[in-house]
This record gives structure tokens, C-alpha cells and sequence, in this order.
């Protein structure tokens, strides 16, 4: 399971990579008068603020509990996720579409193309350089699951935000690319005004996917299902535990609170029972590293569960 520490890579890759290219689509979308480089421009504009807020909520998600919140600030990071998400809608969607309107309903023709196809490509590649780092992370979380089911089951919000976000911003890229040449080819300025909604309408679609996945984990959602089966068989396989009853996980961010309902084998003596539910504890939080709350819930291997 990544960490934060790779986020803040992904997210300083895709920081680098958007703001070099907001610039060089911002020179060219003035230059050609193209509304396609233009939504691109405002899209990559949007992502440089968003991967700033993602910084910024990590950062808050590392503040210690306090009386207020016994459980830390580790959910900040879900609040500024979801924010985020609802920025590359606004602001990257629904611009990008109103300009494909306008240029619809008052075409313009392309002015010097040639600079919209270089800076397209440009882009291109250094947001392919940025998903690929992207990528190397989520290769670390994900293990043997496809990426889509990576990212319905992925607890790490700020990865799954810069996933969409440059994969949006890659298929964008793709989009504005076609309608400029289109519109070069054909003569025909119908098919900027296409893309650009085009682009509007991929960044809304993926926009509501990462906000849906962000909101399960702002209400309040168990870890990883690959991690939770990993600290089920490993209180399972315990020689202290005679049957697990119950498991509870709920991610925090970056850590992870742990509830345990299980009959202990040893129950008779008191004393000894809490030395082992120690014990239970100190190896699982060795174990995994990430749990950091973990509540225990003892009954003795004569008691019938409720």
C-alpha cells in the first residue's frame, strides 16, 4: 500500500507538468484563437490549483489530535479531495462546454495552427511523463486488481484524484489535438467547437466518478478490501484467539482505526487474557504499520456470541 510520501510525488509530477503546460497552451490558444486550446488552457490552470489543495490537505491530515478530535485530522485530505472534484467539474467541465457553445453558435477560424499542434504535442508528452509516474504509484497499491477496480476500491483519496485528473488531461490533450487538425484538414471550424465540448464533457464524467469515490470515503469507509483481508486472516491465524467474531476497520486517511470482537482462548484467567489481547495488539500494529487506533473486545472461548 502506498504511503503519502509517493502521493506527494505524484502530486509534485503533475504540479511540474500542468503549470508548464497551462503556459504553453495559454501562448498558444491567444495566438490561434482556438476555444479547444483555450478549455485546455483553463483545464490545466484548474489542475495547478487543485494538486495545491491536495497539498494543502495532507499537510492538515498530519495535524495530532486534539480534545475536539480524538481521532486526529486525517479525513482533512477527503474534504479537499472532493473539493477538488467538484473544481474540475465547474471550472475544467462546464467552462470547457459553454465555450463549445459560444464557438458553435460564433465560429472562428484557426489563426497560425501550427502553434496549437506543437504546444499539443508538448503537452502530450510531458502529461504522459506525469501519468506515468502517476502510474508507478498506483502500481504499488494495487497489486494483482485491474485499474478500475483499483480505483473503486482505493482508500487513498489524493491518488485517486491525480489518477483522474491525468487521465483526463491526457484524453483532453488527445481530443484537442484531433479537433485542431480536423478543423485544419476540413476547413471547417465546427469541429474546434466539437472538441471543445467533447473535452468538456470527458472532464464532468470523470469529475463525478472521483466524487463519488471521495464521498464513500468522507461519510466514513473501511480500508482496502486486499488490507482488510489481510489483518482478518492475520487476527485468524493469532494462537490467542480462538474465533474472531467481528472486525471493524475504518480509514483515517493515511492511518487506520481497527475494532476486534473475538473469543479468546484463554479466559479463565483475567489477568493473563489482558496480556495476550496485548500482545494481539503489539503484533498487529507491528505488522501493519498503518493501524493506529486498535479496540478489543474479549469473550471467553465458553461464551456463545450474541
Amino acid at each position: 500500500m502506498a504511503g503519502s510520501g509517493d502521493s506527494v510525488r505524484a502530486i509534485f509530477f503533475a504540479l511540474g507538468a500542468n503549470f508548464a503546460i497551462a503556459v504553453a497552451k495559454g501562448v498558444a490558444a491567444y495566438i490561434t484563437g482556438s476555444g479547444a486550446m483555450l478549455a485546455e488552457t483553463v483545464h490545466s490552470l484548474a489542475d495547478c490549483g487543485n494538486q495545491l489543495l491536495l497539498l494543502l490537505g495532507l499537510r492538515q491530515a498530519k495535524r495530532p489530535e486534539t480534545t475536539e478530535h480524538p481521532l486526529g485530522y486525517g479525513r482533512a485530505i477527503y474534504f479537499w479531495s472532493f473539493l477538488v472534484a467538484v473544481m474540475l467539474f465547474s471550472v475544467g467541465g462546464m467552462f470547457s462546454v459553454y465555450e463549445g457553445v459560444h464557438k458553435l453558435r460564433h465560429p472562428e477560424e484557426l489563426k497560425q495552427w501550427w502553434w496549437a499542434v506543437g504546444v499539443l504535442v508538448f503537452a502530450i508528452v510531458a502529461e504522459a511523463v506525469s501519468m506515468r509516474a502517476c502510474l508507478q504509484e498506483v502500481d504499488k497499491a494495487r497489486g494483482d486488481r485491474d485499474l478500475w477496480q483499483w480505483f473503486r476500491e482505493s482508500r487513498q483519496a489524493e491518488l485517486v484524484v491525480i489518477f483522474g485528473e491525468d487521465l483526463a488531461a491526457l484524453l483532453g490533450l488527445l481530443f484537442a489535438l484531433g479537433a485542431v487538425l480536423l478543423t485544419v484538414l476540413t476547413g471547417n471550424p465546427l469541429f474546434d467547437a466539437i472538441g471543445t465540448i467533447a473535452i468538456g464533457v470527458l472532464l464532468i464524467v470523470i469529475a463525478v466518478l472521483v466524487a463519488i469515490e471521495v464521498k464513500s470515503m468522507l461519510i466514513g469507509q473501511s480500508v482496502d478490501p486486499l488490507l482488510q483481508a489481510e489483518i482478518s486472516g492475520f487476527l485468524k491465524g493469532r494462537p490467542e484467539i480462538a474465533q474472531l467474531l467481528h472486525l471493524i476497520t475504518l480509514q483515517q486517511g493515511n492511518e487506520v482505526l481497527v475494532s476486534i470482537h473475538a473469543r479468546m482462548h484463554q479466559s479463565q484467567d483475567g489477568n493473563r487474557m489482558l496480556r495476550e489481547i496485548d500482545q494481539v495488539e503489539r503484533a498487529l500494529k507491528a505488522q501493519f504499520p498503518v493501524v493506529r487506533w486498535c479496540f478489543f473486545e474479549p469473550e471467553g472461548e465458553d461464551v456463545l456470541p450474541a
